[in-house]
């Protein structure tokens, strides 16, 4: 571990250093994060939690700082409900005095449509109980932060360790004809709304949580871009992620937010989620969703402490609740100019429609 950090980051004329510049590579490069261990308490070795505590602080030990880089480490967290090692970890990471031994702790959870591994259930070829299942599993999010954040709070109430949600996404059946193991899987609008819903609950939790990473980025789990060949695609999720890349180094804001439940059989979620922040310009946007996949629904706000003249928007949306782009149509779903939002004195409207991600500009 320190030779390899030492190789990557040092400018120094050391041994390791120097292999680097033998190897053709002059000047250091700028290693932001390092994790200690990755799924210790599974694929990473079947750890019990006091013992990776101990491993994570044998290998921390050994990354060094060396001039010009600071390593922001990354200790492995709780697979999904599991409160006993964030416990037993924060316990180790703050323990004595000074500063904590960790600047973020993981959390990895995916969004699946069925109990079980390996996930079943079809990435295009579902009907309204498989939305809903998906979209319910991926609310659980919330409880998830919090819970964990409620441990971390115990042992770090400063918030000096940021709870870094490093592995989230949906998992389905692999696409039809694409090779094991490559978890190659379509994304749809039911992705784009798993994405709004999950920036949502991690923005409500800016004080705490530090990093979110989708879990993977091209061809694979709910990636943003696919391609074959020389051919690529944007997924209905990479529309959400730039869309509200407006939120991104902007002060979250607090949203208050009343609204009809989406119901489908016995059981129910919240129809409209929302997120709003301010940036280093004085703007206001303000992301909603709505998923429910049959109705639109309209939303009257009162907007307290800040003065807005007019209001902008873009919606992402479709009309099937499997649309999703392919190489042959791939501008299937994509963001559009939304014109259902209107401001009158501190009263602003918005007619939502059905399955729909918007994000507005006041």
């Amino acid at each position: 571990t320190m030779e390899w950090v030492e190789y990557m980051t040092s400018d120094a004329q050391s041994p390791m250093a120097n292999l680097r510049r033998a190897n053709g590579r002059d000047k250091p490069w700028k290693v932001s994060y390092i994790a200690v261990g990755n799924e210790s308490w599974g694929c990473g070795g079947n750890m019990t939690a006091q013992y990776y505590a101990d491993n994570y602080h044998r290998y921390n030990t050994f990354i060094k700082n060396y001039p010009g880089n600071r390593v922001h480490r990354v200790a492995g967290g709780a697979n999904d409900f599991d409160y006993e090692w964030t416990e037993v970890l924060m316990k180790s990471l703050t323990r004595g005095n000074g500063r904590p031994r960790a600047d973020s702790l993981s959390l990895h959870y995916y969004t699946r449509p069925s109990t079980g591994w390996p996930p079943k259930g079809s990435a295009t070829d579902f009907d309204e109980s498989h939305w809903f299942i998906v979209l319910k599993n991926t609310l659980r999010m919330e409880e998830l932060v919090t819970n964990h954040s409620a441990i971390m709070d115990q042992y770090d109430p400063e918030k000096r360790i940021g709870l870094a949600v490093d592995e989230w996404g949906t998992w389905y059946e692999k696409t039809p004809g694409s090779p094991n193991g490559f978890l190659e899987q379509q994304n749809t609008m039911r992705d784009a709304m798993v994405a709004a819903l999950n920036l949502h609950i991690f923005q409500k939790h800016a004080d705490r949580v530090s990093m979110a990473n989708i879990a993977q980025i091209i061809n694979v789990l709910q990636a943003v871009i696919l391609t074959d060949k020389e051919r690529m695609l944007l997924t209905p999720t990479y529309h959400v992620f730039e869309m509200f890349k407006v939120h991104q180094g902007a002060t979250s804001l607090a949203v208050e937010l009343t609204a009809p439940d989406y119901a489908f059989g016995e059981e129910k979620i919240p129809g409209v989620s929302a997120s709003a922040s301010k940036d280093a310009a004085g703007k206001i946007h303000l992301s909603l969703a709505n998923t429910n996949p049959n109705e639109a629904i309209t939303i009257t706000c009162t907007l307290e402490g800040i003065s807005a003249t007019s209001v902008t928007g873009r919606i992402l949306n479709s009309t099937a609740m499997n649309a999703h782009n392919t190489f042959d149509a791939p501008e299937t779903v994509k963001p559009a100019r939304f014109d259902g939002a209107t401001i009158e004195g501190s009263k602003l409207t918005v007619d939502l429609p059905a399955k729909s991600v918007v994000v507005l500009e006041l």
